[in-house]
């Protein structure tokens, strides 16, 4: 073979390898948007986590209700995060650090982009349905449409924004330099799943709602006639009386099978957060492990601390299946900020102060006498703020490296702000981010509700709430009856006893 026929071979080859290149690119472009769609689909499945979990803690008179509000999130949230919440999320036509611009109604968009955004509509829909249980039982069915529109179109399009787009001023992914899109910190926050984006954002409105709305009826010691002035339901939670009979889940097993579904889905939660699998399969393997970890030790941690804190009350020891089912989840909420950057020690101990974080802020709420059904804030805004802060206690920056991407390394230097490093200030964007998370969600949801609640169609009446939102809303019964445990049946034709003559009392035999 000739000079020449070796060079046009060798020609030839370099050809036929960058087509190789090119068709290995087109194949791990379609797998990465394949794995979005997946994952999409398993953190829609957590909606019916969500509505088992809800379903089962309400009274079974607000059954129907619940789920109709579970459903409906689903559908607004489908409608306004095609017309303006991704637009206010991850537009960029004339956009800045705040909030987005472009894209309205998917017009113009890439097609490549139409995998991340059915993934970014389901965190939507979960950041709405957070909100349901801490208003349940009480909240007009108009009022709950409303808000539902604000946090979808408006408040976690904005966090989002901040936190994961490319210009937000608190993103990981805004290569800053822009004065258009200026960025806190060297990295910006590091938010990989969501415990601050969605978590906190439904966590700090369901406070936010639960606050303006205010408790049920009876939920407050002083709406007990002839109870004591206590001042918290958690003294006598595990004593028999009210909190035992009239506020008690109905359903055990609905809310354990909402909590397995829940965990089920958050791998697809967590994992997928890669947004992509091709090159990142090893990532998404570790937060498959961490995520697991710390939904275990979460949950060991809040029956563990639950267990000594009603002990110190001078109560009896129990297990309690709703502390360890609300437990699993502030792990998983925990550890959702950090799965991706953390060792699986380190995702242990996220995951078992997680629990007791969930447990003392459930506490601490009862004090207050602020009625939350489903515990929303302690679990995703009390163990969100938790997970975005230990990010900076326990990430590795080999590990920030690895889930982010060497373009993060700054003058051939390891990422600083760490615990492996000695100097950074990754705690201080963490805690920013966090307080700006929930001062927004919180501030907005609150202005609201309280307009709702001044044009006086926030909340049922106090009849309605009696019978029940199904009944008051015309819904029907979702176990065939609409008659509450707590409401007065017919009194019964007295009965014909026999008398002594002389003392005119009943006979004692008459009496069994």
């Amino acid at each position: 073979m000739s000079l020449v026929d070796e060079l046009n071979a060798l020609r030839a080859l370099r050809e036929n390898t960058a087509g190789l290149k090119v068709e290995a690119e087109s194949i791990g472009g379609n797998v990465d948007k394949g794995w979005l769609i997946f994952g999409a689909a398993l953190v829609f499945f957590m909606q019916a986590g969500f509505a088992m979990l809800e379903s089962g803690t309400v009274r079974q008179w607000n059954v129907s209700s619940i789920l109709f509000k579970n459903t409906m999130d689903g559908v607004i949230s489908a409608l306004l995060f095609w017309s303006l919440g991704w637009s206010w999320a991850y537009g960029e036509d004339d956009g800045n650090a705040f909030i987005g611009s472009g894209e309205y109604f998917l017009i113009d968009i890439d097609e490549s982009n139409y995998a991340l955004w059915m993934f970014q509509w389901a965190f939507a829909a979960t950041a709405a349905t957070i909100v349901s249980g801490a208003v349940a039982e009480r909240c007009r069915m108009e009022a709950y449409f409303g808000y539902t529109v604000i946090l979808t179109a408006l408040i976690y399009p904005v966090v989002a924004h901040w936190g994961w787009s490319s210009c937000g001023w608190a993103s990981a992914f805004n290569p800053g330099g822009n004065d258009d899109c200026p960025k806190y910190g060297q990295l910006g926050v590091i938010d990989f799943a969501g415990s601050g984006v969605v978590h906190m954002t439904g966590g700090f409105s369901a406070l936010a709602g639960a606050f303006v709305l205010g408790p049920r009826k009876g939920y407050v010691t002083s709406d007990v006639p002839g109870s004591s002035p206590v001042t918290s339901e958690f003294l006598y939670r595990w004593s028999p009386g009210v909190s035992d009979s009239q506020f008690a889940p109905h359903s055990i097993p609905l809310q354990a099978l909402g909590v397995f579904i829940l965990w089920f889905g958050w791998y697809g939660f967590n994992c997928v957060s890669t947004l992509g699998i091709s090159g990142y399969a090893p990532v998404a393997a570790k937060v498959a492990a961490t995520t697991t970890l710390g939904a275990a030790f979460g949950g060991l941690g809040a029956i563990i601390f639950n267990r000594i804190l009603v002990s110190f009350k001078k109560r009896t020891s129990v297990w309690d299946i709703g502390s360890l089912l609300n437990g699993v989840l502030a792990g998983l909420v925990s550890i959702t900020a950090s799965c991706a950057v953390v060792e699986p020690w380190a995702a242990c101990v996220i995951g078992i102060v997680g629990g007791m974080v969930y447990v003392g802020a459930s506490t601490m709420l009862k004090g207050l006498e602020i009625d939350d059904p489903l515990d929303a804030f302690p679990v995703h805004g009390a163990c969100g703020f938790w997970g975005v802060l230990s990010v900076a206690l326990f990430a590795h920056s080999d590990n920030v490296i690895r889930a982010y991407g060497s373009d993060h390394l700054i003058n051939g230097k390891s990422l600083s702000g760490f615990y492996d490093q000695d100097n950074g200030n990754q705690l201080d964007v963490q805690l920013c981010f966090a307080l700006s998370v929930g001062t927004w969600s919180f501030g907005i949801t609150f202005i609201t509700f309280t307009i709702m609640n001044k044009l006086g169609f926030l909340r049922v009446s106090e009849e309605h709430e009696m019978v029940g939102v199904d009944a008051a809303e015309g819904m029907g019964a979702a176990y065939g009856t609409l008659i509450p445990y707590s409401y007065s049946l017919p009194a019964a034709e007295p009965e014909v006893v026999a008398h002594n003559s002389d003392t005119d009392e009943p006979r004692p035999e008459a009496l069994v």
